[in-house]
């Protein structure tokens, strides 16, 4: 993290004060895979998500400071104006203009009961194909305070969040080096996740660019833990609807992570008959609906999951950054070759 926007928090909390893995068949577009890119280089902009940002980041995202977040309190509007003042540090733009980082979500819009809020949005304009536009997500949003405690959200989804930030940064930097990405990538924190995906929803219905013209959502919920299911082999991610619009974007998934990582990329939550139905659970559901191609990225769940001890100390910095980084690397495959991920012939249209 930067130091001059560490300068810009007691000011801005004065503000605010009063998803069964399918046969690896390979697509006929397959053949512009990031073998043909230059991967010391891709390398050289993930290395900048570090550890040591992600904590600070989140050190102050998932702190007492913010309440916990719940949409339309102070504590989310104090999550909101963090996120925009980084952006702002880092002279990344809002793709509204140059100074409206949010879209407003009227109370009507809410749940009973549920003050209004808003998305935070951010975007690097691409360089060759500008009009299409990769989706970034994470939800801004969490809890709040329930019986006196705070529950403050590290992993849930602060971890997304963070990450994002580190994404964003990195592709910012790639930039202003002379390496734009050929299309645009917008970087969406949507609000109101936890009370029924309605900041997501929101902006499926209120898209910013035109849904047809995005080409992919890439939604990060929780990445900054290790189920129990992988205390032995914490080198894992879950990966959940990669396949289910477009093979050609499961595969290019796969390979990005067989070039640089080799993670293991588990799809338990991906089968169709898995009880959890978390393909339908978190935001990127909003963009599937739609027939936008979708990656959901996932650590699962934990004994803390909406506890009040879902808490920094408890997040794998080490897994988080690696996650983040294979985020960033398939966002750079997306946004610089030569085709967007296709539908698969089976996919009916959507009225």
């Amino acid at each position: 993290m930067h130091l001059k926007f560490l300068f810009l928090l007691p000011s801005l909390l004065a503000l605010y004060s009063c998803a069964d893995l399918k046969d690896n068949n390979q697509s006929e577009h397959i053949s512009d895979i990031t073998s043909t890119q230059d991967s010391t280089l891709i390398m050289t902009y993930a290395n900048t998500i570090t550890t040591e940002d992600l904590k600070n980041h989140l050190e102050i995202y998932a702190s007492d400071a913010f309440e916990g977040r719940a949409t339309g309190t102070i504590g989310q509007k104090k999550a909101s104006e963090y996120l925009k003042q980084y952006y702002i540090s880092q002279d990344i733009p809002s793709p509204i203009n140059d100074s409206v980082y949010f879209q407003h979500i009227p109370e009507s819009y809410l749940p009973k009961n549920t003050n209004a809020s808003e998305n935070v949005l951010a975007f690097i304009e691409g360089s060759e194909k500008p009009e299409e536009v990769l989706i970034i997500s994470a939800h801004l949003d969490h809890v709040g305070i329930n019986d006196g405690e705070i529950y403050n959200g590290a992993d849930d989804d602060g971890s997304g969040t963070v990450a994002i930030l580190e994404i964003a940064q990195a592709f910012k930097q790639a930039a202003l080096d002379g390496h734009k990405p050929k299309r645009s990538i917008l970087f969406l924190h949507v609000t109101a996740e936890e009370i029924g995906l309605y900041g997501s929803k929101y902006y499926s219905e209120h898209p910013i660019f035109p849904l047809k013209n995005t080409i992919t959502n890439l939604n990060i919920d929780m990445i900054g833990r290790v189920d129990d299911k992988h205390l032995n082999q914490p080198n894992y991610v879950y990966l959940i609807g990669s396949d289910r619009l477009s093979d050609d974007l499961h595969n290019i998934s796969e390979k990005v992570n067989t070039t640089y990582f080799n993670l293991e990329l588990d799809y338990t939550f991906n089968d169709p008959d898995d009880e959890n139905r978390f393909y339908y659970r978190s935001d990127h559901y909003n963009f599937a609906k739609h027939n936008i191609p979708v990656i959901f990225y996932f650590n699962g769940t934990h004994a803390d999951y909406h506890k009040a001890t879902d808490t920094v100390d408890k997040i794998n910095f080490s897994m988080l950054q690696k996650r983040a980084q294979l985020v960033f690397t398939t966002a750079w495959e997306l946004a610089n070759r030569e085709n967007r991920p296709a539908l698969n012939d089976d996919i009916k249209p959507v009225d």
